[in-house]
């Protein structure tokens, strides 16, 4: 078992490999679908330098790891004009579920080396790439909740009604802003809801 300074040295790696790919796919898409306003911010990049929010990204996800709670996290939200992108608002929904798109493939993968090769593995490795799974598995949860500007907005907003839509683009004016309210008032209550989700998915993937 790690101790505390090691499973946050390891839980950072995989935060900053994890959030970069996450970022990177949201740019990328954009960009595909025909939007360069990423490009030209410099979001277009695997730099994790680009992409990381102190808070969010490093401080918030931290914590949890060393406190053995689940992992949630986010990153500075890549600009994209979804007036620009193909397909309007489907085009949106797919740059939103972009990056937890390739967080959860990043859980399945790193789970299916664990399925099939775990046997080989130090104790050490095995629970290093489990902290990986957790990473990815907490950030495409939390990453998904239909919170503006959290990526499942992005989703339910394409379906949502337009009463509702009006709604979601004031909280989503709001920026990182709504995302702290968000944790502070929200999160609490959720984060138990979260965890089970996690719990469930870890097993099945396991």
């Amino acid at each position: 078992m790690f101790d505390g300074p090691t499973t946050a040295i390891i839980a950072l790696g995989a935060i900053l490999i994890s959030m970069t790919l996450h970022e990177a796919m949201h740019a990328y898409t954009s960009y595909w679908l025909g939007d360069d306003t990423a490009k030209l911010q410099g979001r277009l990049t695997l730099n994790p330098l680009k992409h990381i929010d102190p808070f969010l990204t490093i401080l918030m996800p931290m914590l949890l790891a060393l406190s053995g709670a689940p992992i949630f996290g986010a990153a500075k939200p890549v600009p994209f004009n979804p007036a620009r992108v193909k397909w309007d608002e489907y085009g949106a929904a797919l740059v939103g579920i972009a990056g937890p798109l390739i967080n959860f493939l990043l859980a399945v993968a790193a789970a299916g080396v664990l399925r099939v090769f775990g046997g080989t593995f130090s104790r050490e490795v095995i629970e290093a790439i489990l902290i990986f799974i957790q990473v990815n598995i907490g950030f495409f949860i939390f990453n998904m909740i239909p919170f503006p500007p959290l990526d499942g907005s992005r989703l339910f907003y394409a379906v949502a009604p337009e009463p509702v839509q009006r709604v979601m683009q004031t909280i989503e004016s709001f920026g990182l802003m709504g995302i702290f309210i968000f944790l502070f008032i929200a999160l609490p209550t959720l984060s138990p809801i979260l965890g089970a989700i996690m719990d469930s998915l870890l097993r099945f993937l396991l």
